[in-house]
């Protein structure tokens, strides 16, 4: 089994947090967004994963040491390949194309989830999908009543089609098939809107007899702003035991902690009320405040404040202000 994570895109939404970490670094629950998703898509497979193919922008060594780590940390030999241009789906997947080989799995590196299924390695592709309420909103799957299979890749439907969503994680039993199909997308120049589309690979595939099921995963959960890490954050913190905790090696002094939460090494605390749903990294100093449902991040230095929903990038220093924030990393913000 091979992984391939494209994970180049600039995050523009996620600004300021990703003018100094790219997005599938920023952290949730003190992990950064790739890891988690490494660590889940693994445990769906039910085997071992030989490589994790991360395509990535020119983002520095330290941070490709980081992903060399995931790998290695799931048993797996991490590869870095980039994507120099933006020029879409496919093409990010085709920097990747030596993975291209047998049992392989592509999972776009903005997205969580909570599954309670393991692949059946055997069928020939399954699309990860969620269950929505707004399927106008999404790309969706018409799938067959009786037999499961998809029958049609549909792109934001007007009217009713279906409410099962594609949540950018594939399996395809032969990545051999799939390099053929986004080498045809190039060989012939087919684009839309600038960019080669990994869903025309999937629509010619199926319309060609490679069979598609769905595996329908129990949460879906965004990471592409700051709303939506704050609240992935929470839904982590909610339904997942492994992700809650407190280092020994934190240091409180008249400080109330309500769970659920994670709070990470030498940490001090004083004259808190800090929680539910709060994610504090390593090393941060919080004095005289009141933080709930926020993600502070490592290093932060904060006096004196009453935050909700926010975000706290590392090595900030906030002081004496109150307010739903999202403030990047180094930042000095006193009143």
């Amino acid at each position: 089994m091979n992984i391939i994570i494209p994970m180049a895109g600039m995050g523009k939404r996620l600004r300021p947090h990703t003018l100094t970490t790219p997005k599938p670094l920023v952290k949730v629950c003190n992990r950064e967004i790739v890891k988690i998703l490494c660590q889940d898509i693994v445990k769906t497979c039910g085997g071992k994963v030989d490589s994790i193919g991360f395509v990535v922008g020119h983002f520095g060594e330290k941070v490709e040491r980081g992903l060399m780590e995931v790998a290695e940390s799931l048993g797996a030999k991490g590869k870095i390949f980039y994507q120099e241009k933006p020029l879409g789906t496919a093409d990010a997947v085709w920097s990747a194309r030596e993975l291209l080989e047998g049992n392989t799995v592509v999972a776009f590196a903005d997205t969580l989830f909570n599954a309670d299924f393991t692949m059946d390695l055997s069928k020939d592709g399954i699309i990860w999908t969620s269950i929505v309420e707004n399927p106008s909103a999404y790309g969706v799957v018409k799938k067959d009543e009786l037999s499961g299979e998809i029958l049609q890749f549909v792109e934001k439907p007007q009217e009713f089609v279906s409410n099962e969503a594609i949540i950018g994680i594939y399996y395809f039993k032969s990545g051999e098939r799939l390099y053929e199909e986004i080498k045809r997308l190039r060989d012939n120049n087919i684009m839309r809107s600038g960019e080669y589309q990994l869903t025309d690979c999937l629509e010619n595939m199926l319309q060609t007899g490679y069979s598609f099921t769905t595996e329908i995963v129990s949460s879906w959960m965004d990471c592409g702003n700051k709303n939506a890490v704050v609240n992935t954050n929470k839904q982590l913190l909610e339904m997942r035991e492994d992700m809650r905790g407190m280092q020994t090696s934190v240091r409180g002094n008249n400080t109330c902690v309500i769970p659920p939460y994670c709070i990470g090494q030498n940490v001090q605390l004083e004259n808190c009320i800090i929680g539910p749903y709060v994610t504090i990294e390593d090393r941060a100093e919080i004095k005289n405040s009141v933080i709930k449902n926020s993600i502070i991040g490592m290093e932060a230095k904060i006096n004196n404040v009453l935050l909700e929903n926010s975000l706290v990038g590392n090595n900030v220093v906030y002081q004496g202000k109150t307010q739903n924030v999202s403030i990047g990393d180094y930042s000095n913000i006193e009143e």
